[in-house]
């Protein structure tokens, strides 16, 4: 696409051409202003496509034979180690890195902080990519899809923390749906729609703040159903909710800005101007409060230790990786972002965020998976179950991808006058003309 570009490419960015009075067709908008042909050969042109193929190739037959022959022919499910991958990677780690949604919505909508407002969209995005996927990973690990109401509202468990979790995340799931809708809604020109959104922002915002909060907690809760099982360097009774949801902020955070680069490096021909412009600041800013949110987390999980008074493991295998974890995940990002921070450096301070998006991987890895059970022996992911999450997770990227592409996320949808809509057709398109009905940037000019 971005050779395209070059070469005077412009992407659909308003409901109308352009320099014309022509209305884009919804085809038009869902391949960028390119004919179906067009926009193949120009995916087929992506080495990345082909990466997503392959992985595509291999593990949907698997995520089938899943379904066909059930959890115990892709994973090595027990009665000791009831979840693996789907879960302990699918949701555990899924959900805090999808905290960004509140935290910015929050921060622009409540706080009056609109110097965060060209990024917003993005963090709002990224919550509901996150919790979407984290309910699919939990349904190819659950099995039979077409039952998931059954538990919601037939037979409900309602002194199950995972019953408050489920009903956490679905409500979530829906509100945030609602706040990316706003976007949906100025692509597809539906202005009645959009400013029914923008007059309950408020109410999605705080219903945002009390649902995301409380489950956030809710799955550190879980784990008090197994209080011999998960060490005690990563279990605490009283304080293993409060890791969960002080953790999922700074990895919301650094979530935001490790997204942000990606789509600045990969696809900034479909970022405005103002977006690229912006973005420094805005990281640095989100830095400051991801710095704030990790010196709480350590000092909180210091205290945990002493409150428990668990200082003996310290000195065994367990808390040497225990104590890795700490500072590598936690110390060594924190003292990178708060250098960056200082001395302005944002491909430091990006860094950092890398760093932490991978401790908060390790420490729910190490709480959900390799801790469990400590004290019996190490389970193993089977080989279909790491092919399985990996497709999933490139389904994510994929879809993620596809959104960005298309809805006004990183660049600002054009308003176009009522009365100038009332007057426009719909494009008429000609074939191998790619963007310009006029037949002015014909195939002829696309770049090989």
């Amino acid at each position: 696409m971005r050779s395209l570009v070059k070469n005077g490419y412009q992407p659909v960015t308003s409901a109308i051409e352009e320099g014309s009075e022509r209305r884009w067709s919804f085809t038009d908008k869902l391949f960028l202003g390119l004919t179906p042909r067009e926009y193949l050969r120009q995916a087929l042109k992506n080495p990345f496509n082909w990466i997503l193929g392959a992985i595509f190739a291999v593990g949907f037959p698997l995520i089938l034979y899943r379904f066909i022959f059930g959890l115990g022919a892709v994973t090595h499910s027990s009665n000791d180690y009831p979840w693996g991958l789907f879960l302990g990677f699918g949701l555990f780690v899924m959900v805090p890195l999808s905290a960004s949604g509140f935290l910015l919505g929050t921060t622009v909508e409540l706080f009056g902080r609109k110097d965060f407002k060209p990024i917003e969209r993005l963090a709002l995005l990224n919550g509901l990519m996150g919790y979407f996927f984290a309910v699919v990973y939990l349904l190819v690990d659950l099995g039979q899809p077409w039952r998931l109401p059954y538990p919601m509202v037939v037979a409900w468990g309602t002194a199950a923390v995972l019953f408050l979790v489920g009903w956490h995340v679905a409500t979530y799931l829906t509100v945030q749906m609602m706040e990316v809708s706003e976007a949906f809604f100025e692509w597809a020109h539906w202005p009645m729609a959009k400013r029914f959104i923008k007059r309950i922002t408020i109410g999605l915002t705080i219903a945002g703040i009390i649902l995301s909060t409380l489950h956030q907690g809710a799955l550190g809760a879980l784990f008090t159903y197994a209080p011999t099982k998960v060490h005690p360097l990563w279990y605490s009774q009283e304080f293993l909710w409060i890791f969960f949801f002080v953790s999922s902020i700074f990895a919301g955070l650094c979530m935001v800005i490790l997204v942000s680069t990606v789509v600045k490096k990969t696809m900034a021909w479909r970022c405005s101007e103002e977006w690229l412009a912006k973005l420094d600041s805005q990281t640095l800013g989100l830095a400051k409060g991801a710095s704030m949110a990790l010196i709480t987390y350590f000092v909180i999980k210091i205290i945990g230790v002493a409150h428990d008074n668990e200082w003996a493991y310290i000195g065994t295998g367990w808390g040497q990786w225990f104590m890795f974890e700490l500072f590598a995940g936690v110390l060594l990002p924190l003292v990178t972002l708060s250098y960056g921070i200082r001395f302005q450096r944002v491909g430091l301070v990006r860094f950092g965020a890398f760093i932490a998006v991978a401790g908060i991987v390790i420490n729910r890895l190490n709480t959900a998976i390799i801790t469990f059970n400590w004290n019996l022996y190490q389970e193993i992911p089977h080989l279909f179950e790491v092919v399985i999450s990996v497709t999933l997770f490139a389904v994510y990227i994929t879809t993620y991808r596809f959104i960005l592409y298309r809805l006004p996320i990183v660049y600002a949808w054009k308003a176009v006058p009522v009365e100038v809509m009332e007057r426009v057709t719909e494009v008429g398109r000609v074939p191998g003309v790619i963007g310009q009905p006029t037949g002015a940037f014909s195939e002829a000019k696309v770049p090989d």
